[in-house]
């Protein structure tokens, strides 16, 4: 089996058990203008990711995926399962980083009907074990690239995005695909109340060119470290489109439909100067409040673990996606 150029492995990167029971990374490390520029009302504050987390109480099942046969060199260290499963946006559930895992631990995710629909031959609706059992399952390392300019190291478990449209068949004349979340207010306290919701109108809806959503990055996960997905990191199934920043990857989805123009999409409605449609990771384009030449990439704790590091163009995944843009002006269509 041939490694995809761009995957990575658990072997090649720092293993779970090594980060686990960490204690909380100390406070102080020179955020300074960038932790000044967040408005705490839009964007939770990225101080939280060095306080103690609550413990999680959804139970994650384990799940079985391909993995790679061969790897390639990385050095970049997963970010701790606890970090990843405590540090969220998930506004649905609030807008501080901890409100998602401490209001959606009664989530409910089975019974669950995900629809595939619009430009397609064959709509499709799929249930909760049809999201793990349908399609082979594959574990992919990704960086993920949050707007607010932190970043992760993440072990997916999920199947590529391309696989499902190629199922439902896509029709001639397709050039997009949106993704809706699930609208459920009983449920999620930010659909109910907008200033717990950060201000944007529900459901969530986010969209790709239809290129981008068969590329072979375009992942559909169900899991993360080998388990299903917790709740308020999008269970029981959310994109991760890791080339583009994190509110690109949608999470709790309940319909995908096939279009044949541009979807409007929630963080563009909300504030359309400040997050573009195409939300590529691009370290010269700045964000109007904060610079996105760098980024704080969270690790397993201690002075250095959360260190300032170089953005990458397209989050590092150029080889792979930079020909999907290379007629387009990446300023103006930021």
């Amino acid at each position: 089996m041939t490694r995809p150029s761009w995957q990575l492995s658990e072997a090649e990167v720092t293993p779970e058990p090594l980060f686990r029971d960490r204690r909380a990374i100390v406070k102080a490390l020179g955020l300074g203008a960038i932790g000044a520029s967040l408005p705490g009302a839009v964007h939770g504050s990225i101080f939280d990711v060095f306080s103690s987390a609550p413990k999680p109480v959804f139970i994650q099942a384990p799940l079985s995926a391909n993995k790679p046969a061969a790897f390639q060199d990385f050095s970049e260290p997963l970010t701790p399962e606890n970090k990843v499963i405590s540090h969220n946006n998930f506004y649905e559930f609030g807008t501080a980083k901890t409100d998602p895992v401490e209001n959606a631990q009664s989530f409910k995710v089975n019974p669950w009907h995900l629809s595939v629909e619009g430009l397609v031959d064959t709509p499709l609706q799929l249930d909760y074990d049809d999201l793990l059992q349908s399609f082979a399952l594959e574990e992919r390392i990704y960086r993920l690239r949050c707007v607010e300019a932190w970043s992760m190291v993440v072990p997916w478990v999920g199947f590529p995005l391309a696989a499902l449209l190629k199922k439902a068949g896509v029709k001639a004349g397709a050039t997009h695909v949106a993704f809706e979340t699930l609208y459920d207010p009983a449920q999620m306290p930010g659909q109910k109340n907008t200033y717990v919701g950060g201000g944007i109108h529900y459901p969530y809806v986010e969209g790709l060119t239809l290129a981008e959503a068969m590329n072979e990055l375009s992942l559909l996960s169900v899991g993360l470290y080998g388990k299903t997905l917790p709740p308020q990191n999008g269970a029981p199934v959310r994109l991760v489109v890791p080339w583009k920043y994190g509110f690109k990857s949608i999470k709790s989805i309940v319909k995908i439909r096939v279009m044949n123009k541009q979807p409007p999409t929630s963080w563009n409605q909300l504030a359309p100067h400040e997050y573009g449609f195409y939300a590529n990771v691009n370290p010269d384009v700045d964000h109007p409040r904060w610079s996105q030449a760098s980024e704080r990439r969270i690790g397993p704790g201690g002075l250095f673990s959360a260190e300032r590091i170089a953005t990458r163009p397209f989050n590092g995944y150029e080889e792979q996606v930079a020909h999907l843009y290379k007629d387009l002006d990446l300023k103006r269509y930021f």
